[in-house]
């Protein structure tokens, strides 16, 4: 009789999913075991979907290969490894199972369930609780249009999707696209899409996305479809201005979180100097105004004249 990583040399392509099965079933003994201590044949066999014969038959491919399991015939009897056998685990160190298991616990937040069965496996097999070091919520405080786990099923099965979005001015379009890799950039979700319409790669921010249907339709990989420039959105510097800002000390908490150090000057009264190149555009002016009367535009002076007259049109609604 063979040891089990033998016998997969001793079959051919044809008998290559028998194998798999027998080995995956064979290590499955081992997990069942070592979590349940001690189990009937007849549980085995049902648990595992196959007959008891051939879990006898496992039992002993198991025994051969240097697993130290056995059989205890008669009330309280059944299936067991020998007390305090820990699998073999001598290639990694205390310090890479805890590894192990701490990376497969954050991806477990992912919800993926062949994620948790693994680390429930690896727990037994390390004889170890998971520290539960972090938690992962990707809806939003208002639960609206929480759309992560459509868009992640979508991708895996690489089905279409379909979904109107609004753009940064609120015009609203309709969506047709072939789902690639869900991203966070600085502090918000973005999905990037193969668009049927435009023929190309587009970036979607999710708080605009509405109405997502994650369509039957399934689509093949594109060979040529090349993500891997889009991580990263660089301004133009022919396209962009200086821009001065004096932020006032109420705003600190928001300093730091927006601009990198390098850019802060803290003044002695406790206010910011924030020096930046950015193009000067609809989103900055809504950026500047979301401070409210607790910034100032220095420089450019184009822009502290749009600002004011912002301000101006802002403050007529309230007169």
């Amino acid at each position: 009789m063979c040891h089990p990583v033998v016998t997969l040399s001793c079959y051919n392509e044809s008998n290559e999913m028998v194998i798999k099965v027998q080995t995956n079933r064979l290590f499955e003994i081992i997990y069942i075991l070592l979590d349940k201590k001690n189990i009937s044949s007849g549980e085995l066999a049902k648990q595992l979907g196959v007959s008891r014969r051939t879990i006898c038959r496992d039992i002993d491919t198991l025994s051969v290969a240097g697993i130290p399991i056995y059989t205890e015939r008669g009330r309280g009897g059944g299936v067991r490894l020998l007390p305090d056998y820990v699998f073999d685990k001598s290639i990694l160190s205390e310090q890479e199972q805890n590894e192990i298991l701490s990376a497969l616990h954050g991806l477990s937040t992912i919800k993926t369930d062949d994620t948790t069965r693994i680390l429930q496996k690896l727990s037994t097999v390390f004889n170890k609780t998971p520290t539960n070091w972090l938690e992962v919520d990707y809806s939003g405080w208002s639960h609206e249009n929480d759309f992560f786990n459509e868009f992640k099923r979508a991708i895996l099965e690489r089905r279409v999707a379909e979904f109107d979005y609004y753009n940064s001015y609120g015009d609203k379009t309709f969506r047709r696209i072939e789902p690639i890799q869900l991203w966070f950039k600085s502090k918000a979700w973005y999905l990037k899409g193969f668009c049927l319409t435009k023929q190309g790669v587009r970036l979607y921010k999710l708080s605009r996305i509405k109405n997502l249907v994650v369509l039957d339709e399934h689509f093949a990989q594109r060979e040529s479809c090349d993500i891997s420039g889009s991580h990263s959105y660089h301004f133009d510097p022919d396209k962009t201005s200086t821009v001065r800002l004096r932020i006032e000390p109420q705003m600190s908490h928001r300093v730091f979180d927006d601009f990198y150090e390098s850019m802060v000057e803290k003044q002695p009264d406790g206010s910011f100097i924030v020096t930046v190149a950015w193009p000067v555009d609809e989103w900055l002016y809504g950026f500047i105004l979301s401070f409210g009367r607790y910034i100032e535009v220095l420089e450019p002076q184009h822009l502290q004249d749009v600002i004011k007259d912002e301000a101006l049109e802002i403050s007529k609604k309230y007169l």
